[in-house]
């Protein structure tokens, strides 16, 4: 079996056991388009021993925020930040699903109060049920393809 090599980065983020397929999906999360300066790689479908496939991102020079963090958590409760200094790991860590959102995605339900004109942040609850799943604080409407609906 041929194996697939990636060169190593000096300083940034690699991201780990991303769900197969929304390695695009974490680009978008992290701001990188296709006028971005930074010097990404990317791979996607990869063989894994615990999900099957899996995606892969590497960003040099770029460090996630928490916002980006949760984003990331929702999409692939699975992956795996490496934070990298001189080629170094200096700090890995599973992303970490939060109890709570807020304005990170958009309430499917148009009639729900967050999608009005009232200034109001949408809020969701989120728990783990084979997939990530988030409930509406306002209206109750349970959202399960997240990655359809954040900002």
């Amino acid at each position: 079996m041929k194996q697939l090599t990636i060169s190593k980065i000096k300083e940034g983020t690699v991201i780990d056991h991303i769900n197969a397929g929304k390695a695009l999906l974490v680009l978008k999360i992290l701001g990188i388009h296709s006028n971005s300066t930074e010097t990404v790689s990317m791979a996607m479908n990869v063989p894994s021993k615990k999900m099957g496939k899996k995606d892969i991102v590497k960003v040099e020079g770029k460090f996630i925020n928490e916002e980006q963090l949760n984003k990331i958590a929702l999409i692939a409760p699975n992956a795996t930040i490496n934070l990298i200094k001189d080629y170094e790991i200096q700090k890995k860590f599973k992303v970490v699903l939060p109890e709570f959102i807020e304005g990170i995605i958009k309430c499917p339900n148009r009639n729900c109060i967050s999608n009005s004109d009232e200034p109001i942040t949408s809020k969701f609850r989120v728990w783990f049920d084979k997939n990530v799943v988030a409930q509406c604080y306002y209206c109750r409407r349970k959202v399960k393809e997240i990655s359809e609906y954040i900002y």
